[in-house]
């Protein structure tokens, strides 16, 4: 990982990418036990986007340095790597608020908990609704900024919805 996460850096240095941050199941490992997961997901601000997006600037320069494309990642240092434009509110918010975290050395990006719980509960996902539920188990959270979280993105209904439904006896 700390290789993989040294590429990232290589692009942002070479101005590629803008600001980033681990997003995701591997993001949400910083915070809880690991889990069972398939590839790393890096949510990008990019300076001035395009109209029309385009990832293969990303792609080039990686493919140059030995890394093959799989799908819709790319294989660095065996790991599948997405790359995902963080288009959203909430995904700016949650890129631009990162932490930095030290990997092995490498200082690495990470979103907030609180970002990662609302990015969860705005998915969706019955797998983001149970890691939603585990970083409300593990206390490793701020409630209140969780919540400021939630009214600043519009999301306190579908967390009261959230509520009933998973937390209620």
């Amino acid at each position: 990982m700390k290789e993989t996460l040294a590429e990232i850096k290589a692009l942002t240095d070479a101005k590629i990418i803008g600001q980033s941050a681990i997003g995701g199941a591997i993001g949400a490992t910083f915070y809880l036990e690991p889990i069972s997961t398939y590839d790393l997901d890096i949510f990008v601000l990019f300076e001035s986007p395009p109209l029309i997006l385009t990832l293969t600037p990303i792609y080039e320069f990686l493919e140059a340095r030995g890394h093959q494309p799989e799908g819709d990642a790319i294989q660095i240092h065996g790991w599948p790597v997405q790359f995902l434009p963080a288009e959203s509110p909430l995904l700016t918010e949650a890129v631009e608020q990162a932490i930095t975290v030290d990997f092995e050395g490498t200082p690495t990006r990470v979103m907030k908990a609180e970002h990662l719980m609302a990015i969860a509960l705005q998915t969706g996902r019955a797998k983001d609704f149970a890691r939603l539920h585990a970083f409300l188990e593990s206390g490793t959270s701020d409630a209140t900024v969780f919540e400021s979280i939630l009214q600043r993105h519009h999301l306190v209904d579908t967390w009261t919805k959230f509520q009933k439904r998973f937390l209620e006896p």
